[in-house]
């Protein structure tokens, strides 16, 4: 049986998968309105944990489309660092790091550059429980015994006060490594094969094996 090509779901796509799941559809029942697997649909919910993220927007200090398309005209036009900074009201070293960033002056392009930035704004971070594998743990236990992620974070304060690395900031990453646990622990009970709970637990969240 030969294996079905990779899909990349639009943004429409994805906006119905999630209204389903904020609705209470299974994540079968969704799959099929895209005949794909549910894995499929699955892969996408929990890279947030479960939880719909929120629309992205430009920060106020960064560059806008209009902002790179001066630039662009400046350059094309023989304008200096300076003139293009005063121009913008900007700081003539911010100009030259963006300009050095997206090609040079011979070959800075505003479409190209405002998509790069767009594209970079969204590079991956590693969390905090990715880097600290004892607070990992630490909160995995909690998830396993129903706590919820406000319940964990007072809890290490109150028993760890004088240690800042058990420390939870955002929330967030802890509702996701939640969410991936109740999907291995659903996924155990279905079909009474627990492998991928805990591979997916123990590499991703430090839940005990």
């Amino acid at each position: 049986m030969s294996r079905r090509p990779k899909i990349y779901y639009s943004d429409s796509q994805k906006a119905l998968m999630w209204k389903c799941w904020q609705r209470g559809e299974s994540l079968h029942k969704i799959a099929r309105l895209f005949d794909r697997h549910h894995s499929s649909v699955r892969r996408i919910l929990a890279e947030t944990g479960g939880i719909r993220p929120v629309s992205r927007c430009r920060a106020e200090r960064v560059l806008t489309l209009a902002g790179h398309e001066e630039i662009s005209r400046g350059l094309m036009a023989g304008q200096s660092i300076r003139a293009v900074a005063s121009c913008l009201n900007r700081a003539p070293s911010t100009i030259s790091r963006e300009v050095r960033r997206y090609g040079g002056k011979n070959s800075y392009r505003a479409g190209r550059a405002d998509q790069r930035a767009w594209d970079c704004a969204r590079r991956s971070k590693a969390s905090k429980l990715t880097r600290h594998r004892v607070l990992a743990r630490l909160v995995a236990a909690k998830l396993q015994q129903q706590w919820a992620p406000e319940q964990i974070a007072g809890w290490l304060k109150r028993t760890y006060p004088g240690n800042e690395a058990l420390r939870l900031g955002d929330l967030r990453h802890v509702r996701s490594m939640g969410f991936r646990c109740l999907v291995g622990c659903i996924f155990q009970e279905v079909s009474g094969f627990d492998s991928w709970r805990r591979a997916s637990c123990h590499w991703s969240c430090g839940c005990p094996r």
